[in-house]
């Protein structure tokens, strides 16, 4: 989820900025968090998923379990929170390689025989160094569909001012407020929110990842 540091004010007539030492209340978060993890595992206790050791079985001990759950609430919990490491920039770069992509490009594909599929993939843990590995077909399509929304699920939602009937508008008020140059649309991009609706799945795969799918590849 990517949240903007501030907002316009409700005449849109000014920028309203979050304090810079401020962002989220973590303090908060860790209570929500343990409220809802605790009721969780409620849940899965009365309904018998839980596996308990026979001194906290909810079924046989209900009082020692009571006691447990209790002091788990009055325990302070922690929610990790700090800045990226290299600021908002490259959480935006890692977001972007999973909105707009496919799950792997085709030039990653170095071979596909014997039932096994051989590809590319970059180790971050090792300073993104380039590797190779091979799968069997079957595992690699599951780690594939793994990326493929159930359907009525949408990849990106927009909400505030970026909700799609109003985003134009939006931000272009907030750059004028904030004075910061309006960007330029990139010519093989929609120009505008009805042309982006109009756009044909074969437009929009040709602009997003440079395959047009109305040519054949032979």
């Amino acid at each position: 989820m990517i949240v903007p540091s501030g907002g316009l004010s409700s005449d849109k007539q000014r920028w309203i900025a979050s304090r810079r030492d401020f962002f989220l209340p973590v303090k908060i978060l860790s209570r929500v968090f343990r409220g809802k993890f605790l009721d969780e595992v409620q849940k899965m206790a009365r309904q018998g998923q839980s596996i308990f050791p026979s001194r906290l079985d909810p079924r046989d001990e209900p009082s020692a379990y009571r006691c447990w759950l209790d002091e788990l609430y009055a325990a302070p919990w922690v929610v990790y929170s700090k800045p990226p490491f290299g600021g908002a920039e490259r959480g935006l770069q890692y977001l972007a390689r999973y909105t707009h992509r496919v799950a792997i490009s085709e030039s990653r594909l170095r071979e596909i025989e014997h039932d096994r599929v051989v590809f590319e993939w970059k180790d971050y843990r090792d300073e993104g160094k380039l590797k190779v590995m091979s799968l069997t077909a079957v595992e690699f399509l599951r780690r594939f569909l793994m990326h493929v929304l159930p359907v009525g699920f949408h990849r990106i939602r927009y909400y505030g001012l970026l909700a799609n009937r109003h985003r134009a508008a939006n931000l272009e008020r907030c750059r004028e407020i904030l004075g910061v140059a309006s960007e330029v649309p990139d010519s093989a991009a929609p120009a505008n929110d009805e042309v982006s609706e109009s756009e044909t799945w074969e437009a929009r795969m040709l602009r997003l990842t440079g395959i047009d799918p109305m040519r054949c590849p032979a």
